[in-house]
């Protein structure tokens, strides 16, 4: 054999090789695809979430506390809950959770100067991210704070304060044509 044909069969040698290595890769990544979906759709429905129970302070450490940060940049916004949640991680202090709210508009309108026709010039979104933190202690809470508000971003207001039922139910969209048609099946 001289060296072109010898040279032309190893093309064609390494080009099938590659064609019989792709055939056993995708076949392979058919059997993984099948796999995951024998396993997703043997997943159960996900049970609707429920309220635990409200942890009670104590003189010496607080119950479950939300740090409540808003503001209508919304990557400032994400960035700091991340910062609090590490923070937090950091100081061994128990972060229950760590969730959005759902985001409010306003919009903002001007009235014409001759005429009752309302012009709408803005829209402001306002988000909301929520750090749950549970069993702080008295005397760590202060320090928290502090670090928090020395680090605070412009535009975002930081609120800390105890959860609440009501805390609870305010971060479900409300659903009133859902709500309306159950109320008329009772």
């Amino acid at each position: 054999i001289n060296g072109s044909s010898s040279r032309r069969l190893a093309r064609i040698n390494h080009s099938g090789l590659r064609h019989i290595v792709a055939l056993i890769l995708s076949e392979y990544c058919l059997k993984i695809a099948y796999v995951f979906f024998i396993i997703h759709k043997q997943r159960k429905k996900k049970e609707k979430l429920q309220m635990k129970q409200l942890k009670m302070g104590t003189d010496t450490e607080y119950g479950v506390l939300n740090i409540q940060v808003t503001g209508h940049d919304m990557t400032i916004l994400e960035h700091y809950s991340q910062y609090i949640h590490r923070l937090c991680n950091q100081l061994k202090i128990n972060v229950e959770e760590s969730y959005a709210m759902p985001t409010k508009s306003i919009e903002i309108s001007q009235l014409q100067e001759k005429g009752t026709k309302m012009n709408v010039e803005a829209v402001i979104l306002t988000h909301e991210r929520i750090v749950q933190v549970s069993d702080l202690s008295s005397t760590l809470l202060p320090v928290v704070v502090e670090v928090l508000q020395t680090n605070q971003p412009e535009g975002v207001h930081l609120c800390i304060k105890e959860h609440t039922e009501d805390d609870f139910h305010a971060r479900f969209k409300a659903r009133p044509e859902l709500e309306g048609l159950i109320a008329q099946i009772n």
